[in-house]
């Protein structure tokens, strides 16, 4: 059993990210590469697509699971499997825990979703009947009843000794998250054809859904089950759960150039557990990680993080939004009086006196990045370069001006072209933190003792002083507007405890592959729906402007614009370099992508007569047409 469920962890998408886990945030405020992902912020760009060619709407991976527990189940229950009693039983509870991640990431996408908790036969009749959606909040509520399976079978620590594996703190720290989405979600959509019977929900136009009640008798109740869910589940595990310990002030080299000062301070950042949680090749010493992912170059199970981290983040980098949203050291936004910022004239500059994740995970030209050479260090970059913002070598553009340095590694072993073997971790224990306090805030509109305790924790833990409140006094949402997507809910700007919540989870979960789905469930994005909103860069227009050629700085170009024209600002627009880009008005939005499309074919194949969509059992998602290449209907963005 056990190889049938550790086989799934790499089968489906058991890790929260794909190919560099620190380029997960692009494609957001966040982080952002030249391209635009997924086209999601270009209305009318996505469509839906004829064949779902294995996409999301596919069921291969939840039949394997139900395979498992068709066959398992009865024997386990009928005492007929032999062996270890706890070791089966720990088996058991993972493909539950399996199952409903690979559920949760149906529920993000489509929101409304078949239920299928048994094998099929290859019966049309059955497979068409099998096809209805049911409504979002039985979903969720079908995923946390497999997480609560997984919490009573599964052991408290992974048997595996080394966390390779899932154990019960995953369970209860995925049914946190999952639990926080689904509440956010319905607050935040409430009355809209996104949630279970609002306005136009297309769920009413099927028989089997058009009478819904929900389980608690409201939707306001399903958001207070959610939230108290959220909180106890996430509790568990952050009480259970250290921070790893950072153990470095936001000290640095005067100067660039200063190579000695470089050095030493490489020194000490190998010795900051925080800093190494993310660049080490064995994660069994870092408490906070739950699970995690091991490589192993002999088994050539390899991975690129180390080469990246070393130089361009794989083309993906930091936005000035995200920069500018971090805190400095005494807890003050760098736009209060006294706040000490001295302003981004140069990235050592953005980085003195804030928030040490700032410090920590931005990097900076001349850092030491290999404290131990190696002849497989083929892709190394011994010291940091300035960014490549002309994007020269290809595969080491900064398209941003700012780079990621979580999950650096100072070994150049580490950095042979796909031939790294650096830890991933998959869950940690700062989520639940995170979950708590949020779901805390969402359900009483004040912050108990542990939400207080977790959050002065993560903060000082960041370096910061821990008086949230003094920050939340300082906060002006209009300036926080134009970093932070997060600012808004449902096109209006929320308030300031609450931002400060959510500034606190992106700065602590930057890079992590946390932050779309985050936006989605919050409604973060309708204000682009007028008002397009501009990727920046870092401040290419001031004396970092020295660090390259006049001649390689063009604008007004056409196609062969490097850079932005300095008319237009100081920072670098890197959608407005060349008037042929698809954004260069700005990231619009449109209120269809908050979930994704339902490929043609699927209600062709569950019609009544195979031709006409319509008829299908399936419903389409909130303003997507039914027809293949069809665009989302804008009706819905000025309701």
């Amino acid at each position: 059993m056990v190889t049938y469920s550790t086989n799934l962890f790499t089968e489906f998408d058991v890790f929260p990210t794909e190919g560099n886990p620190f380029a997960a945030d692009r494609g957001t405020d966040v982080m952002a590469n030249r391209g635009l992902e997924d086209n999601r912020f270009v209305p009318g760009q996505k469509k839906v697509d004829q064949k779902d060619n294995g996409g999301d709407w596919n069921f291969k991976l939840i039949y394997q699971c139900n395979y498992f527990f068709g066959n398992v189940l009865p024997k386990y229950y009928a005492g007929k499997i032999t062996g270890d009693a706890v070791a089966i039983r720990h088996d058991i509870g993972e493909m539950y825990l399996v199952r409903a991640s690979i559920y949760f990431k149906k529920l993000q996408k489509f929101g409304d979703f078949p239920i299928i908790s048994t094998t099929l036969p290859d019966v049309m009749e059955s497979l068409v009947a099998a096809s209805k959606r049911a409504p979002q909040t039985e979903v969720a509520r079908f995923i946390l009843a497999d997480l609560d399976s997984a919490i009573v079978f599964m052991k408290p620590t992974a048997p595996d000794g080394n966390r390779n594996r899932l154990s019960k703190p995953c369970a209860q720290l995925l049914k946190s998250r999952v639990a926080l989405y689904e509440a956010t979600w319905l607050k935040y959509f409430k009355g809209t054809s996104f949630v279970p019977n609002g306005a136009g929900w297309p769920g009413a136009t099927r028989d089997y859904n058009k009478n819904y009640q929900f389980i608690s008798g409201s939707i306001d109740n399903e958001i207070n089950y959610f939230l108290t869910q959220a909180m106890t589940a996430a509790k568990a595990v952050a009480d259970a759960t250290p921070l790893e310990a950072n153990n470095l002030d936001n000290w640095q080299p005067v100067v660039e150039t200063d190579v000695d000062g470089q050095a030493a301070y490489a020194k000490k950042l190998e010795s900051n557990k925080y800093f190494a949680m993310f660049g080490d090749i064995d994660l069994v010493s870092h408490k906070e990680v739950l699970f995690w992912r091991r490589y192993d170059l002999a088994l050539n199970i390899c991975n690129n993080i180390a080469v990246e981290a070393g130089k361009g983040n794989g083309g993906c980098g930091y936005t000035r939004g995200m920069v500018d949203g971090f805190l400095m050291k005494n807890g003050l936004p760098i736009y209060a009086p006294k706040s000490g910022y001295t302003g981004d004239d140069t990235i050592s500059q953005v980085r003195r006196n804030r928030d040490g994740r700032l410090f920590l995970f931005l990097k900076d030209p001349k850092q030491k990045n290999i404290i131990y050479p190696s002849p497989k260090g083929t892709h190394a970059t011994p010291i940091e370069p300035y960014p490549d913002i002309l994007n020269k070598t290809g595969n080491g553009d900064y398209p941003t001006g700012y780079a990621n340095r979580k999950g650096l590694s100072f070994d150049a072993a580490l950095c042979g072209n796909g031939l790294g073997y650096t830890g991933e971790i998959i869950y940690r224990g700062a989520e639940a933190y995170l979950n708590y306090i949020e779901a805390c805030y969402e359900k009483n509109a004040s912050l108990d003792a542990d939400a207080q305790k977790y959050w002065k924790a993560i903060r000082t833990r960041a370096g910061v002083d821990p008086d949230y409140q003094k920050t939340i006094d300082a906060t002006d949402m209009t300036k926080e507007a134009a970093n932070d997507w997060g600012a808004y809910s449902a096109g209006k700007l929320i308030d300031a405890t609450l931002y400060n919540i959510r500034r606190e989870r992106r700065c602590e979960l930057m890079a992590e592959g946390f932050r779309y789905n985050d936006l989605r469930r919050w409604r973060a994005m309708d204000q682009m729906i007028v008002t397009g909103y501009q990727i920046e860069g870092f401040k290419i227009w001031g004396p970092m402007q020295k660090w390259y050629k006049v001649a390689d700085l063009k604008y007004n170009k056409g196609t062969s614009s490097t850079v932005s024209d300095p008319a237009l600002g100081d920072h670098m627009l890197i959608h407005q370099r060349v008037k042929t880009d698809l954004a260069y008005n700005g990231y619009r939005w449109t209120m269809a992508h908050y979930l994704n499309p339902i490929a043609n074919e699927h209600f062709l194949i569950t019609s009544e007569d195979f031709t006409d969509p319509e008829k299908s059992v399936i419903y389409q998602n909130p303003g997507w047409p039914y027809a293949s290449n069809g665009i989302p209907d804008a009706s819905l963005d000025t309701k």
